[in-house]
């Protein structure tokens, strides 16, 4: 798989960065949407470290984005573009956080559950069954696996949705596990949140006041450590603002306003 595909004509000024980790593909309906006014870069991160999946990303920017770069990071992507902006922050102009985890431990504890309370008790017991069956080493398909986990999720996340498909082009359970483990313990540590010390370009973070992931996770936080940071928080809005029947628009709206 390639790590870049590449929307609109040049100057690409734009980069959205995927979530997961290791669900790439899911940007493209928003890079098509902004193509029409936007160079946009989709980088599809292949790397299995966080710290490989910044380096990636610096390569991939350095050989292709007119910079400073705007960084639309979504889910797993904003804390991605979080660490990016902080390790090189030359190469970006704003960052915008889109669905973004929580900064600290505190406020992660209660996802699963809000998720598990959205669903019927099928597919709570489905969701248990995958949780359990990806953790054990000797499971086989585990790629398809985290992609059903992944659809229930998504399910369990959107408000009003036009669509549940996310456009993954394939989930990629090692990157996953690899990535995610080293992230939540950077979260655990203090040290992610930290890091937003050494960002210096504005900050805004969209947030659904639907998603599962606490909006105030990200607003109280991020509040505390940026210089420059507004929190926009959608009514009628899950985990994914692009598929929302009600929020959808407002989004668009307000992503196109940021980017000028």
């Amino acid at each position: 798989m390639t790590n870049l595909r590449k929307y609109g004509r040049v100057p690409f000024c734009v980069a959205l960065l995927h979530g997961g980790p290791g669900a790439p593909g899911e940007m493209a309906p928003v890079a098509q949407e902004l193509s029409a006014d936007w160079g946009v870069l989709e980088p599809l991160q292949t790397a299995a470290s966080v710290e490989g999946q910044i380096e990636e990303l610096h390569g991939v920017l350095n050989e292709n984005a007119d910079l400073p770069v705007v960084l639309v990071g979504y889910s797993w992507g904003a804390w991605l573009g979080f660490m990016y902006a902080a390790r090189h922050p030359a190469f970006v102009g704003k960052l915008i956080l889109v669905g973004s985890g929580p900064f600290e431990e505190k406020y992660a504890a209660e996802i699963v559950e809000t998720r598990l309370a959205r669903l019927d008790e099928k597919e709570r017991t489905e969701i248990r069954s995958l949780m359990d069956a990806l953790k054990d080493p000797a499971g086989e398909d585990r790629n398809a696996m985290l992609d059903r986990l992944g659809k229930l999720c998504i399910k369990a996340d959107a408000y009003d949705p036009l669509t549940l498909d996310t456009e993954v082009l394939q989930c990629q359970y090692n990157i996953h596990r690899s990535v995610w483990t080293q992230a939540v313990e950077l979260r655990a540590s203090g040290k992610l949140l930290e890091l937003g010390k050494k960002i210096q370009c504005p900050v805004v973070a969209i947030h659904g006041d639907y998603d599962p992931h606490p909006a105030e996770g990200v607003r109280r936080p991020l509040t505390a450590v940026l210089e420059d940071f507004r929190f926009v928080l959608l009514e009628h809005c899950g985990h994914c603002p692009w598929i929302e029947r009600q929020a959808g628009h407002e989004f668009y709206e307000i992503l196109n306003s940021e980017l000028r």
